[in-house]
């Protein structure tokens, strides 16, 4: 049987996050100001075709799931993407040494612009509103980020994770993490998030905070195809 975070994005957005959801029984995506992600029923001919009307003019949508999908008529494949899915039954409590503060629209081109500089992974205009962030400022620059995004049964995304160049190596990105995290546990979920599979420092910082491999889960990014 197959597991809900096989497909996060098909399963929030018929669930948990359906509100945000655009298309129909056979193709979703997440409203374009939250993000890019979307998915298909089902891997029928006919519910990968639904995939097309929802590619944005000039734009890509993001499949996240496992095994990479061949494009379907009418799109082209812009980008493929290797990741691990990971997952955490404990997180440690752990002293911050900094006010951990709540993130919200007022914070949001901040967000924005810190997200468009580290490139955490997509974030848009209004993505901090998928869920909680928090974050931490500096003579009250915000330096340092991380929330939530994909939420579905039992489970919440961990996601937004980045700290301006200026202040990395101080340990911020994990003692965040670790708040979010701790949080979703304490609402009798499980945390999980998504990583390059390649990238094996943020692997092991992960790790370290107590997630561990559930999966590999592959980035496939649809344009339209050009005629």
């Amino acid at each position: 049987m197959a597991h809900l975070l096989d497909r996060p994005v098909w399963n929030a957005l018929t669930s948990r996050q359906a509100h945000l959801a655009q298309g129909g029984n056979r193709a979703r995506r997440i409203g374009a100001d939250y993000g890019l992600f979307a998915a298909s029923r089902d891997l029928t001919p006919e519910s990968l075709a639904a995939l097309e009307d929802l590619i944005p003019d000039g734009g890509v949508i993001g499949i996240v799931e496992t095994g990479a999908i061949e494009p379907p008529p009418g799109t082209m494949l812009a980008m493929q993407m290797d990741l691990h899915q990971l997952i955490a039954g404990e997180v440690a409590e752990g002293e911050t040494g900094f006010e951990v503060q709540a993130l919200g629209d007022a914070d949001a081109e901040e967000m924005l612009a810190l997200a468009t500089l580290t490139e955490p992974g997509p974030f848009f205009r209004r993505t901090h509103q998928l869920g909680d962030f928090v974050g931490l400022r500096q003579n009250g620059k915000l330096v340092a980020m991380a929330g939530e995004r994909l939420k579905l049964a039992g489970f919440t995304e961990v996601s937004g994770v980045c700290t301006h160049p200026d202040h990395r190596g101080k340990g911020y990105a994990g003692a965040l993490m670790r708040v979010v995290a701790r949080r979703i546990l304490a609402q009798d979920e499980t945390p999980f998030l998504h990583v390059l599979a390649a990238n094996s420092g943020a692997i092991a910082l992960y790790e370290n905070l107590g997630f561990f491999y559930r999966s590999d889960i592959t980035l496939t990014t649809l344009a339209r195809a050009t005629q």
